[in-house]
């Protein structure tokens, strides 16, 4: 590995050992020190394309709290110049000056160790100047280089942005780069008078540099306490749209000028949510103003950093007449989660990483809340809440998952937590908890966490004891319940429960047990006997209240960890069924005795079925497909339970069915059996397609919005299935815009089924419709349509241009930028004809696509899913094993991801041999 600091020849202070490697080798730094204030000054070179530069000076005030020899912070890959470095007492008793005699590395942990030439003392505070320089990065962490080409010019334009969460401040500047040294900033940014200079804080004032002419120095004020990772600057050339917040924050929405057209949405939307939050949390935004960025290049979806928010292109922009109506609510929900974080995450941060589902849990949740706020119209809360919890039970049915608050030891440890449990499980317990507190504990609890930790760190226990309290305040919860206690169950240990329910007709009682559920059925039941607090939520089919989300019951653990059984009385008789877990209020899954199963299947598939909630009919579907999946339930049952999908005509349960038949596609692809899954999905689909219009343009007379988001994805499905003539018209439409005289800006594909066409005009067209579609995605203006034709280019049969776009999305030199390059794998890999492929070009380019990702290899984990899904042969899985093992050195830092790919694989493999003949014979007879 290249060494991770460069330094300047040490002059005239007597340092020595500049170079040495410390002793010091714990992962946090040593707590001797507390940073106060940091005074950032930065000049940002982009005139010279072959030289982006930057080199600054950083002056940070520290308080000593034990006495201490040295000085430990952060540094990596930063030229530091130790000839210039001073330190000095500026406050507390004895003498002033002090000096640093020599300085030490630790390359694991990015510490840059000075030793002073006088001890400093507890109670005294110290000013130290570091001045450093580095190259704007290719990686898109840390201080980097972005660039977009005016099409009317020709002539590129640079710019630069921040990403520092996790751990890439120290990549712009030597800090304390932990979430816990809060500090306040003076930031001050050096660049060339045309450009505009953005941070956290409003600028403060302009001055012309000293030295350089045509450059200016542009001071911000002084932020408020925060840590490093939320610091953000960017140089750039954009124009901004300004939004009116009435006594509220100044609000500017800023995007390349040939871009400016597409960000009226994210003006008009964010202040809304901002102003929601505000009344949410009972807790005024606490900045002047804030600022949202499109940047071109991106390695995440956007960053909530406070005051400047940075989206990529796709996740800010809209475009009415190209981008669709999910590309529109994907990007509010993204905007409302990272202006949630402005509170939660901002204001409130987590101590250690550990909680960072604190953060991105609380951020999924609220965002659903904020998007239905602004535009119930949508009816995107329960699509979100159901999409949080589809994620989170696929993934954490795997042994190989993780606990929401996790150990955090290396900041390899750090990246991998990006995902779904932090994000949708976290989510999903506090909607959890949400529902069985109620909404005025929910909402006092918050607002006096966020009143007692404002501008400084927080654990979850600090927010368990301002909601238990709120709890017991209002009678939401027994006094003898504590909020620690039933969450603990679920942020600590990995996994959800799967509720078994044993009902005594005769006795009209039910008795409730629990145990892990897990996908690897070969992990023995004794191995599975966690417990989890349950709040029991149910409902009978003549009671028929789904609306009570409040728990009626409370299945308990001992206070040894064991489950405590639970029986449920005044049950009805054996022609009524049961239902438990109104609304999936929480995260678990029920499993039925066969007599409840025939009364639910029975009701699903009569005139009745929609006397059942919509989002239980989504839960039944789910729970029944994940049960036959790893035999607790037969085949028989799953598919009459999923016949009754032909009379349905609601989002969520084809959403859920969707999810789960994917997987069986994936598998049954493979097989003789295909064909006979093959009519079985058309003869579910037809009823619904033909209700719908088909392929129809038939959206304008569409009056609720979430029908408008079934259309597309049922017309999916039928494109891929050959139902009907769902195919012939998409090549129709195809036809239709490659005659247009003027493609770019004529498009007659309706813009909702636009992924749709394309793909299947892909996949049965020819060489030149490829070639027509890449030519629109290289013309392309909106970040959303190039991710709609990346995502589509995959979908071709064709080996030869398969293996071509593989290598296009890996090469640095083209058309593809980097955060883009994932995307199209996955569309290549889900193909197939691609999946082969795909595989194939993983393992042969293991080093290669490890040092294209380089050095943020997480993205890596990205491209296994997809492959994951359609390996269900022992010998494949052996051959992924050995490639796992020999490819270590490039796997580094996705060993998480590896594992969990694995065992899908394996799950595979294990559903293969118990499952495929029992299906292969039932599907045959329901076709």
């Amino acid at each position: 590995m290249k060494c991770f600091l460069l330094f300047v020849l040490a002059i005239g202070l007597g340092l020595s050992a500049a170079n040495s490697v410390t002793s010091y080798n714990y992962y946090r730094l040593p707590t001797a020190l507390r940073p106060q204030k940091y005074y950032l000054r930065i000049l940002t070179l982009l005139e010279n394309p072959n030289e982006l530069r930057f080199a600054g000076t950083v002056k940070i005030i520290i308080e000593a709290l034990e006495n201490t020899r040295n000085i430990t912070l952060h540094s990596k890959a930063l030229n530091i110049d130790e000839s210039r470095i001073t330190l000095r007492q500026i406050s507390g008793d004895g003498k002033k000056s002090n000096c640093v005699s020599s300085t030490s590395v630790n390359p694991v942990h990015d510490f840059y160790i000075l030793n002073t030439c006088d001890e400093l003392l507890a109670g005294n505070v110290y000013k130290l100047s570091l001045p450093f320089s580095g190259n704007l990065s290719r990686d898109l962490f840390g201080y980097y280089r972005s660039s977009y080409k005016d099409p009317e010019t020709n002539v590129t334009h640079w710019l630069s942005a921040t990403q520092f969460e996790p751990t890439s401040a120290r990549k712009a500047f030597p800090c304390y780069d932990e979430p816990g040294y809060k500090a306040s900033f003076v930031i001050t940014l050096g660049h060339h008078k045309e450009l505009t200079g953005l941070s956290n804080m409003p600028v403060k004032e302009t001055r012309p540099h000293e030295s350089l002419p045509n450059y200016i120095w542009c001071e911000f004020q002084e932020s408020v306490p925060m840590s490093t990772y939320l610091v953000a600057y960017s140089v750039n050339d954009f124009s901004h749209k300004p939004s009116t917040l009435p006594n509220g924050a100044h609000f500017r929405t800023w995007a390349r000028p040939n871009a400016i057209d597409q960000c009226d949405f994210a003006a008009e939307f964010g202040p809304k949510v901002l102003q929601y939050y505000e009344q949410f949390f009972g807790t005024k935004f606490p900045l002047p103003k804030i600022d949202q960025l499109a940047v071109p290049d991106f390695a995440a979806g956007a960053m909530e950093n406070w005051g400047l928010v940075i989206y990529r292109e796709s996740t800010l922009l809209f475009s009415p007449t190209r981008s669709s109506l999910a590309d529109k609510q994907d990007l509010a929900e993204v905007i409302a989660h990272e202006l949630a974080h402005q509170w939660f995450g901002n204001l409130v941060t987590m101590k250690w990483w550990t909680d960072l589902w604190l953060n991105e849990g609380f951020a999924t949740y609220v965002a659903g809340l904020g998007v239905d706020n602004v535009h119930p119209e949508w009816q995107s809360k329960d699509r979100g809440s159901l999409s949080a919890l589809l994620a989170s039970f696929r993934m954490d049915a795997l042994v190989s998952s993780h606990p929401i608050s996790r150990p955090i030891q290396m900041a390899t440890d750090i990246e991998e937590s990006f995902d779904a449990i932090s994000y949708q499980k976290g989510s999903s317990v506090l909607r959890m908890m949400h529902l069985f507190l109620g909404e005025e504990s929910f909402r006092s609890g918050l607002k006096s966490y966020l009143e007692l930790y404002a501008y400084k760190n927080a654990e979850q226990d600090n927010l368990w004891e301002s909601l238990t309290q709120a709890a017991h305040q209002d009678g939401a919860l027994p006094k003898n319940y504590e909020i620690k206690t039933i969450m603990d169950s679920w942020t600590l240990q990995t996994g959800y429960p799967m509720v078994n329910v044993s009902r005594d007709y005769a006795a009209g009682t039910a008795r409730l047990s629990q145990e892990r559920y897990l996908y690897n059925t070969q992990i023995p039941r004794a191995q599975r006997a966690e417990c989890w607090w349950l709040p029991l939520s149910y409902t009978t089919q003549s009671e028929n209240d789904f609306n009570q989300t409040m728990p009626k019951a409370w299945m308990e653990c001992s206070r040894t960890g064991e489950s405590i059984p639970v029986t449920i009385q005044d049950l009805p008789g054996c022609d009524q069924w049961v239902i438990f877990n109104n609304q999936l209020a929480a995260p678990f899954k029920v499993n039925y005795d066969g007599q409840n199963w025939k009364l639910l299947i029975e009701t699903l598939n009569s005139d009745k079925f929609e006397s059942i909630h919509v989002i239980n009919r989504a839960q039944i579907l789910d729970d029944v497909l994940f049960f036959a999946w790893t035999g607790e339930q037969d085949y028989e049952t799953a598919l009459q339970v999923t016949e009754y999908l032909e009379r349905e005509r609601d989002l969520l349960p084809w959403k859920s069915a969707f999810n789960n038949l994917k997987l069986l596609n994936r598998i049954l692809r493979q097989t003789p059996s295909f064909g006979f899954f093959k009519r079985f999905i058309a003869k579910i689909l037809t009823p619904i397609y033909n209700d719908l219009g088909g392929m129809n343009d038939t959206f304008s007379s569409i009056q609720h919005q979430d029908q408008i988001l079934l259309k597309t994805m049922v017309v999916n499905w039928a494109c891929q299935y050959q139902v009907e003539d769902c195919v012939p018209q998409a090549q129709t439409y195809f036809r239709r815009w490659r005659s247009e005289a003027n493609p770019d800006e004529n498009n007659p594909v309706p813009i909702n089924l636009r992924a749709i066409v394309y793909c299947a005009a892909i996949r049965y067209g020819s060489d030149d419709d490829w070639d027509f579609l890449w030519s629109r995605f290289k013309n392309s203006n909106v970040g959303s349509e190039k991710q709609t034709i990346l995502g589509t280019l995959g979908c071709s049969r064709e080996v030869w241009i398969l293996q071509r776009y593989l290598e296009m999305a890996f090469n640095p030199k083209g058309h593809i930028r980097r955060q883009e390059s994932s995307l199209c794998f996955h569309a290549v890999a889900s193909g197939q004809v691609g999946f082969l492929l795909a595989k194939k070009y993983l393992i042969d380019n293991v080093e290669l696509i490890h040092k294209y990702y380089y050095p943020q290899t997480r993205s890596m984990s990205r491209l296994l899913s997809a492959i994951s899904e359609q390996v269900i042969r022992r010998s494949d899985l052996n051959a992924f094993r050995a490639f796992a093992n020999n490819s270590r050195q490039y796997l580094k830092g996705i060993q998480q991801a590896m594992k969990q790919n694995l065992e899908i694989m394996l799950t595979n493999v294990q559903w293969m041999d118990r499952n495929y003949h029992q299906v292969s014979h039932i599907i045959q007879q329901h076709v």
